[in-house]
């Protein structure tokens, strides 16, 4: 699977792009703002991409996935702080919470390959907020 990563934290970007290798996939490219992520989509055609909410030039993150969601390429938040990721999720299959374990993000990256391959019989891990559940979660929130 080709990965792109959007992530302005350079350590983090660099800790995600290891795992990503390790699990076998490659990452095409790390974006830190909008435009560099806007061009590595033209450029690299990735099949999945983590998100960063946050990004050099604001919330940009937003913007980015939806772009992304409109071009059928699946993706994943990875926040700081899932609370600033829109009810609707911009398209997002789901969400990591910063800080992760190294664990969590193997599971969620095992779990993220087997839905892009197809494999609708994959139980998601703990450590993938959902965007199915999201409704679910923020209703409990504003209680």
């Amino acid at each position: 699977m080709k990965v792109m990563i959007v992530e302005d934290e350079m350590l983090i970007a660099m800790e995600l792009e290891n795992e990503v290798e390790t699990a076998g996939h490659q990452v095409v490219g790390t974006a830190m703002n909008r435009h560099q992520a806007f061009d590595l989509v033209e450029r690299e055609r990735p099949d999945f991409a983590f998100v960063d909410v946050h990004l050099q030039d604001g919330p940009t993150g937003l913007d980015v996935g939806r772009d992304i969601a409109a071009r059928g390429i699946p993706y994943v938040f990875v926040s700081g702080n899932i609370k600033r990721i829109p009810e609707d999720f911009a398209g997002a299959l789901g969400a990591i919470e910063k800080p992760y374990t190294i664990n969590g993000m193997k599971n969620a990256l095992d779990y993220i390959s087997a839905v892009v391959a197809g494999d609708e019989d994959v139980t998601p891990p703990v450590s993938l907020v959902l965007a199915a559940d999201w409704e679910a979660i923020s209703m409990r929130r504003h209680r």
